[in-house]
């Protein structure tokens, strides 16, 4: 059976630490662009002025790889915003006094100064669960991984990488996560107790939780079919429709960092591409980093150009032709609690629920959206089923 594959397969454990979620509006891009810069390449030389730069600066290092200083951080521009998780104590000390001189700005500017689309952090903290070396194709990891939790009303973001996936739960809801899964056959690599929160053993959940199920009066959905005919009615209820970014084709990729006779040029190259990106607002780039992986990222394939500094482009691993197409789907009016839409969505695609064909699908959680990832060849196929109406399907 697939899921027994996955199942025996897969090394799953917790990632130490708490994370937040940031969003940057778009507009706000350029302004929060050092501190972004500084967040990915902490090491690097004396304060620079990014604004008008068409050739970065090749940062020297210590031997420490800039790339593997972070426990997990994603850094994702797409149409809809600009979007990070990183370690609480860097989004604190980074990101919030930038925008507290921001909101201080637009104050002295009067009352018509202020606005809603601002930069914000999110009062919940996160822990990741990472997914390394699971089998079968990316869209049923999606699914079988999130089933139990969407089934348990638990709120989570995902993201496939080129190496691995990642859950992003709420961390008051480490004990109910893991149980969750491990009920499904799961097992993580450290014993489950240590991340078992005390709290959670008991049955009462406050009304304010985003443990629950997105209303205090709702209980969770009984199975997957129940559950994907309430996420697309949620969808239809918010006018939430799939939206494809004009012209944008994307490959998956990681950095090559494993040899030792090429890590530093394979290191700079890899930094210089992604600083290059950056300070052009790429119209779609996420970059995922860990202590214990290469760099993953998922970006244009008009931006690889970028990461060649030697005459080929063998900094980046991965199937250069294999071309991907996002599908956005702009989550920002549904409460931050709200379950199910991950795997509702899977479930549509992956399984084809007698709608569509099964097609394979990779996932990007971002502070206000969910994309979900296909081959170029499966775009209509996919468009089709997520625009179908709930109400063809419902029971």
């Amino acid at each position: 059976m697939q899921q027994s594959s996955l199942l025996m397969s897969a090394k799953i454990h917790f990632i130490e630490g708490n994370l937040s979620l940031i969003h940057i509006p778009l507009d706000k891009y350029s302004f929060y662009l050092p501190t972004v810069l500084k967040l990915l390449f902490p090491s690097s030389a004396p304060e620079h002025d990014f604004s008008n730069d068409k050739n970065p600066p090749g940062f020297l290092y210590d031997d420490k790889s800039w790339a593997n200083e972070h426990a997990f951080l994603n850094v994702s521009v797409t149409p809809i915003e600009c979007s990070i998780v990183c370690e609480t104590g860097l989004a604190k000390a980074l990101f919030r006094p930038v925008i507290d001189q921001s909101l201080n700005t637009l104050k002295l500017n009067g009352p018509s100064g202020l606005s809603d689309d601002i930069c914000t952090i999110s009062d919940e903290a996160f822990v990741a669960i990472s997914i390394e070396g699971a089998g079968m194709e990316a869209g049923q990891r999606v699914l079988e991984l999130t089933t139990p939790l969407a089934l348990a009303g638990i709120s989570l973001f995902f993201i496939t990488t080129y190496f691995s996936d990642y859950i992003l739960t709420p961390a008051k809801a480490k004990g109910k996560v893991v149980r969750a899964l491990e009920d499904r056959g799961f097992t993580f690599e450290k014993a489950s107790k240590t991340y078992v929160n005390p709290a959670a053993h008991h049955r009462h959940v406050s009304s304010g939780s985003s443990v629950g199920s997105g209303s205090p009066t709702t209980p969770p959905p009984k199975n997957p079919t129940e559950l994907q005919a309430r996420t697309f009615n949620l969808l239809h209820r918010h006018g939430i429709v799939p939206i494809i970014p004009g012209d944008i084709h994307l490959v998956q990729c990681a950095g090559r960092n494993e040899n030792p006779e090429t890590f530093e040029t394979d290191e700079l190259a890899l930094q210089h591409g992604l600083t290059k990106c950056l300070l052009h607002k790429p119209n779609f780039l996420s970059l995922t980093m860990t202590k214990e992986e290469s760099a993953s990222l998922l970006l244009e394939h008009r931006l690889m150009p970028n990461f060649d500094m030697s005459g080929s482009d063998n900094v980046l691993l991965g199937a250069k032709d294999d071309i991907l197409v996002p599908i956005t789907l702009d989550l920002a009016s549904l409460p931050f609690e709200a379950t199910g839409i991950v795997c509702g969505v899977a479930g549509r695609l992956v399984d084809g629920s007698g709608l569509i064909r099964p097609i394979d699908m990779n996932y990007l959680s971002t502070a206000s959206a969910g994309i979900v990832i296909v081959n170029e060849h499966d775009l209509e196929t996919a468009i089709a089923a997520l625009r179908v109406n709930p109400n063809e399907y419902a029971h």
